[in-house]
């Protein structure tokens, strides 16, 4: 990063010997990486020298590389055992924060922790006696961005920040305090008198990192205790050393904070203020964040004026515009993704701030994805990068919005051309011959609703009750919407009579989103998008087999239920021909919040109960049911 910002040069070097490989311009290597995150969002960014001045087991060996979420950075073959505090449990009747219960919390975590390193199972033997020698831990914590909303405070703001940075130290700060006093009685870990100068270092880092903190929107007794904790801290260290070699990370908590009830993961502040949740016996409820009107109350709004902004939020899924809400307290509700019907959202640079913030008491790192708009360019990624340096955070991803969807054409402009030509195979040109149905055919007739919008799909089936033929109507004779879908199932039936799998069709119309669009009556398609949408996941759970279904992301495969069977003019069973009767085929529906707030353009399906993910970190997590892409 030096080199890039002197315009210097950048050497790669022999991983075996450590020699110089090659020579290059460090512009041109960040010029590289932003670009090709640009385009796929890879590679992540781990600053090396951030890394290893923060490292207090350096003469032991220096920290190489982290686990794929970013968090756990720590010796080659080490493992860690993670652990995540729901913030919004620490505070009394009245709101406010209880510093001695979230300590007592901290005691007992890091106790039990450290009782599971030596009862945990490893993959291997070196993993096995690096973790008996090291006990590093990763306690962490969930909920942050609610718990900030909540008082008040917007996420991307000073105070804000301060208040992170501020739990944030006592969290690591007395997480240390105890291993100190686990160590006065067992003894450090192994290799502390080898790393003691270093160590004690680093927690003077951190101690004059809490000393800066500033007080803007803390509460004075934790403010407080941010600062004595780590004189305590020090104070134990040179006495008694420590009993574990890392005490804590930012993990992404996507499991686990669905499971602790947290409206927001890691240090993430929330999606979105209105989500949807659909509910096992079909239908679904609409969940406004439950830190809202505790905001609005602790912002002075009174009663009569919450119920109002509530009232408008839940109406119009966004709280930009609502009554009585005055302008310079937007901020507060800002979420991560704009909301359907509103202007607002974090700024990515937000997010790296907040980062900033907390890594500074954090002995691992924090796993975290930067969500930036598709309109962003490879300088501002270039940018980016720069400013998380800056920052002190020690490793940062971009994800671009729409991203995955790009490829580039070639991989290098300045590569030699390869020695010798390719040789050229003749191919073999086939004409794809049309298969067209008999004259007496079997049919499926389906009447479906989108939105308030009746329509009925007949489907036209071969002998071996696959499909051949698709008729659509809609709305009246002559409208415009009729055409259309007229026009898609003529095609459609064309491209399946000369061949064209069933699965390439479905893949490429499902999620087409214009309107009507909105809720249906099928149980197992409960939101459709479009009604190319709907017809086409009702066609791949009619008529594609559950593997087929699983690369598509539409099967569940937990759930079972028997299909109605259609039957030829023989009495032969046509779906059960191609053993496709006995599988439930998930409930594909679109993601429970994607009509509250504006989804992403590539964003996932969950594999689960079928609905959009969200980025979660280095993962994707769904909102609905709790799954995670990961392993957070």
């Amino acid at each position: 990063m030096n080199a890039f910002e002197n315009k210097g040069t950048y050497e790669t070097k022999f991983v075996t010997s450590g020699k110089t490989c090659e020579v290059l311009e460090a512009g041109d290597v960040m010029k590289a990486i932003a670009e090709s995150a640009y385009l796929c969002g890879d590679p992540g960014i781990q600053f090396d020298d951030t890394i290893n001045k923060w490292h207090p087991c350096i003469n032991s060996a220096r920290i190489n590389s982290s686990n794929p979420c970013s968090e756990y950075m720590f010796l080659d073959d080490t493992a860690c055992n993670l652990a995540s505090l729901n913030l919004m449990k620490y505070r009394d009747a009245e709101g406010k924060f209880n510093v001695d219960a979230y300590k007592h919390a901290i005691k007992i975590i890091i106790s039990a922790q450290e009782m599971l390193v030596s009862n945990s199972s490893y993959p291997t033997a070196a993993i096995t006696q690096n973790s008996f020698d090291f006990r590093p831990l990763g306690i962490g914590y969930a909920n942050l961005g609610a718990l900030l909303m909540s008082k008040g405070l917007a996420y991307d703001s000073e105070e804000g920040r301060n208040c992170a940075g501020a739990l944030t130290s006592i969290l690591s700060g007395y997480a240390y305090a105890i291993s100190s006093l686990i160590a006065k009685k067992l003894g450090a870990f192994t290799y502390y008198d080898t790393n003691r100068e270093p160590f004690l270092k680093v927690i003077g880092m951190h101690r004059e990192a809490a000393y800066n903190l500033k007080g803007d929107g803390v509460p004075e007794d934790v403010y407080a205790e941010a600062q004595k904790v780590w004189d305590d801290t020090l104070a134990y260290g040179e006495k008694w050393g420590y009993k574990n070699a890392q005490i804590s990370v930012l993990a992404p908590t996507g499991t686990i904070g669905f499971l602790m009830d947290c409206d927001t993961t890691g240090v993430e502040p929330d999606i979105a203020l209105v989500k949807y949740k659909w509910l096992v016996g079909g239908g679904m409820i609409k969940i406004v964040n439950n830190t809202v009107p505790e905001a609005l109350s602790n912002l002075g709004y009174s009663d009569t004026e919450c119920k109002a902004i509530l009232n408008y939020l839940k109406e119009n899924d966004t709280i930009e515009g609502a009554p009585f809400l005055k302008e310079e307290h937007l901020p507060v509700f800002d979420c991560a993704f704009k909301p359907a019907k509103g202007k607002r959202s974090i700024h990515y640079l937000g997010h790296l701030r907040m980062m900033g913030a907390v890594q500074p008491f954090i002995s691992g790192a924090i796993s975290k994805t930067v969500n930036m708009p598709n309109e962003v360019t490879a300088q501002d990624i270039m940018d980016t990068y720069v400013y998380a340096w800056k920052l002190g955070i020690k490793a940062v991803a971009i994800y671009r919005d729409g991203c995955k969807r790009s490829q580039p054409l070639t991989t290098s402009l300045k590569k030699e051309e390869k020695k010798g030509e390719a040789q050229v195979m003749e191919l073999k040109v086939s004409v794809a011959q049309r298969k067209r149905l008999p004259a007496d055919r079997q049919s499926l007739t389906h009447k479906f609703e989108v939105g308030g919008m009746e329509g009925y799909l007949i489907v036209g089936l071969y002998d071996d009750g696959s499909p051949g033929e698709l008729f659509l109507e809609v709305s009246r004779q002559g409208s415009t919407l009729n055409g259309f879908m007229d026009s898609f199932a003529t095609s459609v039936s064309i491209a399946l009579q000369y061949g064209v799998p069933l699965k390439v069709l479905v893949r490429k119309f499902m999620h087409s989103k214009f309107e009507p669009a909105g809720i249906t009556k099928n149980k197992q398609i409960r939101f459709a998008s479009s009604i190319l949408d709907y017809v086409s996941r009702y066609l791949a759970l009619k008529f594609l087999t559950s593997q087929e279904l699983q690369e598509i992301g539409l099967y569940d495969g937990s759930k079972q239920e028997t299909l109605k069977p259609l039957v030829n003019n023989n009495g032969d069973d046509l779906l059960g021909k191609n053993e496709k009767t006995t599988e439930k085929l998930g409930e594909p529906a679109v993601h429970q919040v994607s009509d509250t707030f504006q989804q992403q353009s590539d964003a996932p399906m969950c594999t689960t109960c079928g609905n959009l993910m969200v980025r979660s970190a280095a993962c994707y997590k769904c909102f609905n049911c709790g799954t995670t892409s990961g392993c957070s």
